[in-house]
């Protein structure tokens, strides 16, 4: 059985060449990784530098910053921990994104999709991409779709390079926790960049480098100041940073209209 994904602005449609059958996601359409219609030609030579990794990076450094290694599957209770309620507040973060009931959102590190519930009810005749690299996260997920009945959650497979999702079709992108682990940021944001509808924006939350009082690995950390320098480098315009929450930068950036 073949299948593909038919995409437009503000909704989505699961295509399943069986028979002629058309359907819009459910919760037991397989794994599914869209083919990408980008041809990979970009020269990143001079985009990284190497050197000895640190005990938590992989020593490949983008703009300044060593890469952190990541956070593997066989660490997905910690996503899912009773404590982030509290200490990180994730119903402050999901308040905050800017959505509209219809927005195709990407859920960009996705993981076990613990963000990805939160925020399907905002877009009740939206989708929400949840991409990962890893194909265990997204079983995980697959499970959580079945076991709660969610029809607008679609698991998506992405690459170290690209999200696999087609362009200009998404009106919102955000990474919590998780774009400091991207072992090609360079590429993976140009990518996502040209994913994203005009106007569209990226919400980036991750720990504060700028507070040593916050008990998280260093590399795992990104000051404000590499996060905006970053984004900048693929197009993408800050827009406003919010400090609601306890311990997280909450970052918006926009792709500019043409």
């Amino acid at each position: 059985m073949s299948k593909s994904l038919l995409f437009t602005t503000g909704s989505l449609m699961l295509v399943l060449m069986a028979g002629g059958l058309l359907g819009v996601p459910a919760p037991n359409i397989p794994l599914t990784q869209v083919p990408s219609a980008r041809p990979d030609t970009t020269d990143t030579s001079e985009v990284y530098t190497q050197r000895s990794p640190s005990r938590n990076g992989i020593g490949k450094v983008y703009m300044g910053r060593e890469i952190s290694k990541v956070m593997g599957h066989r660490g997905a209770d910690w996503l899912e921990r009773p404590a982030r309620e509290k200490k990180e507040r994730p119903d402050l973060l999901v308040d905050s994104l800017p959505l509209d009931p219809s927005d195709t959102v990407a859920d960009i590190g996705a993981g076990t999709g613990y963000l990805s519930f939160r925020v399907a009810p905002r877009v009740p005749r939206g989708n929400i991409l949840a991409v990962d690299i890893q194909p265990e996260m997204l079983t995980m997920m697959r499970e959580r779709i079945d076991e709660r009945g969610v029809e607008n959650v679609v698991p998506v497979r992405g690459t170290a390079t690209d999200p696999q999702l087609p362009a200009d079709s998404v009106d919102l992108a955000y990474m919590v926790d998780a774009y400091h682990e991207f072992s090609h940021p360079y590429e993976m944001m140009t990518a996502l960049a040209e994913d994203l509808t005009p106007g569209g924006r990226v919400v980036l939350v991750e720990y504060p480098r700028e507070d040593p009082s916050i008990p998280i690995k260093t590399l795992h950390k990104m000051t404000e100041t590499q996060a905006r320098k970053e984004m900048r480098a693929v197009g993408l315009e800050w827009v406003e940073t919010k400090d609601m929450l306890p311990r997280q930068h909450f970052m918006v950036f926009r792709k500019p209209v043409e």
